[in-house]
C-alpha cells in the first residue's frame, strides 16, 4: 500500500498551524471552552507542535496528507478555518472599538 501524498489541504493544513495567531485562537478557544482564567492558560501557551495534534485530532487524521483523500476530514478543516476566521474578524473589530477607530 502506497503512502498518502499531500496536497493542497495538507498545505492548507500547515500554513494554519505555523500562523502564530491560529496558536492564539487556541489558547482563547481552551481557555473559553474549560471556562479558565487568563493565568491559568495564558497567551502564548500552544506550540506550533500543539496546533499540529489539535488539528490531526480534530479532523480526525494520522497525517495531514489524509486531509486530500478524506472529504470528512476535510470539511472539518474547512469548519475550522472558517471559525478561526470568524474569530479573527472579531478580534479586529475589538481592537478597532478599543482604539477609536470605528
Amino acid at each position: 500500500m502506497s503512502e498518502l501524498k499531500g496536497g493542497q489541504h495538507a498545505r492548507r493544513a500547515a500554513m494554519l498551524c505555523q500562523n502564530p495567531r491560529f496558536a492564539l485562537y487556541l489558547d482563547h478557544r481552551r481557555r473559553r471552552f474549560h471556562q479558565m482564567a487568563y493565568g491559568s492558560m495564558p497567551d502564548g501557551t500552544h506550540t506550533k507542535e500543539d496546533c499540529e495534534d489539535w488539528l490531526r485530532a480534530a479532523c480526525g487524521v494520522k497525517s495531514r496528507a489524509e486531509l486530500d483523500h478524506n472529504d470528512d476530514a476535510r470539511s472539518m478543516l474547512d469548519r475550522i478555518m472558517a471559525d478561526y476566521s470568524k474569530w479573527e474578524r472579531q478580534q479586529l473589530l475589538k481592537q478597532r472599538l478599543a482604539g477609536g477607530v470605528v
